[in-house]
């Protein structure tokens, strides 16, 4: 395959996901919540990394960014991020061995018949998770600390994006921008186990005072659980099911599925302390 025919059909693989209300992360509102209210400057999480074009990273070390590994394979290289307003070069990304990029086959089937279900199971079963190693330090915004407990059931978390937004009546169009404006929201986390924390955006009957959902574009997100007063990167955003048959992302019932990091803290620290290990 030529090169040119590779980036095109990863392109495709890309839009498949946003279609089908996968690979997400970006902030959908309550309808009775104005959006100014979840309107965040950039100091509410400094740690937060741009990719370009679209999607997100946290930065965890000096010299290393965090993100969802399908939020970078698509894209022959990533020679530069953002932190803080600032253009960090980058050394090289690290994959995580287990990630799984869906088939052309299983993709063609699941757009023909909106039948997504094996699409999901090959979801589930891949670790979406790779690790940016940048050319300098960064000296000028502390990284975020990586939740080490797995109690993270039942507890409420903080959801940061600049991707695609929309309110839960109505969704959003997948034209829409995929690099928006800075927002925070909070949901609950409904399931937790394995690789994956997933929380439901629920009607406002149901929700939290400033509830929301992910949507298209952010991908490799934070997902942050408050400590004290610390909040601590306890997910990345990966994966979204609208749980309908409206082909429209970003509504009510959305179910959103994250990147559990309590899940692989002995992979992210083997490859920042260059150690092997032979776990995750």
């Amino acid at each position: 395959m030529k090169h040119s025919e590779g980036i095109a059909m990863s392109r495709i693989l890309l839009l498949a996901l946003l279609v089908a209300s996968f690979s997400a992360s970006a902030i959908v509102i309550r309808d009775d919540v104005d959006d100014s209210k979840y309107r965040v400057p950039l100091s509410e999480f400094l740690p937060l990394a741009n990719l370009p074009s679209e999607g997100h990273g946290v930065l965890v070390a000096p010299r290393w960014v965090i993100t969802a590994a399908h939020a970078v394979a698509w894209q022959p290289q990533i020679k530069q991020i953002t932190i803080n307003g600032i253009p960090r070069d980058v050394e090289r990304l690290v994959m995580h061995p287990g990630y799984k990029a869906p088939s052309q086959k299983l993709l063609e089937q699941a757009l023909a018949t909106w039948d997504w279900t094996l699409f999901r199971v090959l979801l589930a079963s891949s670790d979406d998770i790779a690790l940016i190693e940048l050319t300098k330090p960064v000296t000028d915004v502390a990284p975020a600390a990586i939740n080490m407990s797995d109690d993270e059931f039942g507890q409420v978390v903080k959801i940061l994006g600049k991707g695609a937004t929309g309110k839960g009546a109505t969704g959003y169009e997948f034209s829409d921008s995929h690099r928006t404006e800075l927002r925070r929201a909070y949901n609950k986390i409904t399931s937790a186990d394995d690789r994956w924390l997933c929380y439901i955006f629920d009607k406002p009957s149901d929700a939290l005072p400033l509830e929301g959902g992910s949507g298209s574009g952010d991908s490799g997100g934070p997902i942050l659980i408050q400590n004290g007063k610390n909040w601590l990167l306890a997910g990345l955003t990966s994966w979204s099911d609208a749980q309908s048959t409206i082909r429209t992302p970003g509504r009510y019932g959305q179910i959103s599925c994250n990147v559990r990091l309590s899940h692989y803290n002995g992979w992210i620290e083997s490859v920042i302390s260059g150690q092997p290990h032979s776990g995750d």
